[in-house]
C-alpha cells in the first residue's frame, strides 16, 4: 500500500517517526546532491543532510501545505548549505593550486573551466536559482516560493546568472 506524501506529512506532524523517516528517505539523495553542489565535498554535504534531517524533523509542524514537503526540505537544505559556507568563509584557506598560480603568474595557464568552476562564478542567490531551475526542474513560480522572493526577482536573477555563465563560457572559448 502506497501512502501519498501529504498523508505521510500529516502523520509525521502528528508525531509518527516512521512516517517522517519514510518521507526523509525519499528525498535524502536529492538533498545530498543539492548540498554537494554548494559545498563541493562529501563530508560537508553529509553534514548538511544530517542537519536537514534534524531541522525538518524538529520543525515539521510548521509546514502549512503538506504537498510542498519536498520544496520545504530543499529550502532547508539551501539554507543549511549557505550557513555552512558563511561559517567556513571565516576560516581563510589558501588552496595549494592557488599558491602555484600566485608564484607563476606569467606562465601559460590553462583556462579550462568545469561546470563546478562556472557555478563558483555565481553569487549564492544566482546559484540557488540555477540549481532549482535546471537541477530540480522547478518553475520560476516555485523558485520564488522556495526562496521567498518575488517572481520578477527570480526571473531577473535567473537571466543575470545565465548571462554570467554565457560570458564565462565565451571567455574560456576565446582564451582556450
Amino acid at each position: 500500500m502506497i501512502i501519498s506524501i501529504p498523508r505521510l506529512v500529516l502523520k509525521a506532524q502528528k508525531g509518527n517517526d516512521k512516517a517522517f523517516l519514510k518521507l526523509f528517505q525519499q528525498y535524502e539523495e536529492d538533498i545530498y546532491r543539492m548540498a554537494y553542489v554548494y559545498v563541493k565535498n562529501k563530508d560537508d554535504a553529509l553534514d548538511i543532510v544530517q542537519e536537514v534531517a534534524y531541522q525538518s524533523f524538529k520543525n515539521i509542524s510548521t509546514l502549512k501545505k503538506p504537498e510542498y514537503f519536498k520544496t520545504w526540505m530543499m529550502k532547508i537544505a539551501i539554507n543549511c548549505a549557505l550557513n555552512l559556507i558563511k561559517k567556513n568563509k571565516k576560516v581563510i584557506q589558501l588552496k595549494p593550486e592557488f599558491e602555484v598560480l600566485v608564484g607563476s603568474a606569467d606562465e601559460d595557464i590553462s583556462l579550462s573551466l568545469s561546470l563546478q568552476e562556472l557555478m563558483d562564478a555565481l553569487q549564492e542567490d544566482e546559484k540557488s536559482v540555477i540549481l532549482l531551475k535546471y537541477y530540480n526542474d522547478r518553475t520560476l513560480k516555485e523558485i520564488s516560493e522556495i526562496l521567498e522572493i518575488p517572481l520578477g526577482t527570480a526571473k531577473s536573477i535567473l537571466y543575470r546568472a545565465l548571462d554570467k555563465l554565457r560570458q564565462n563560457i565565451k571567455e574560456v572559448n576565446h582564451f582556450g
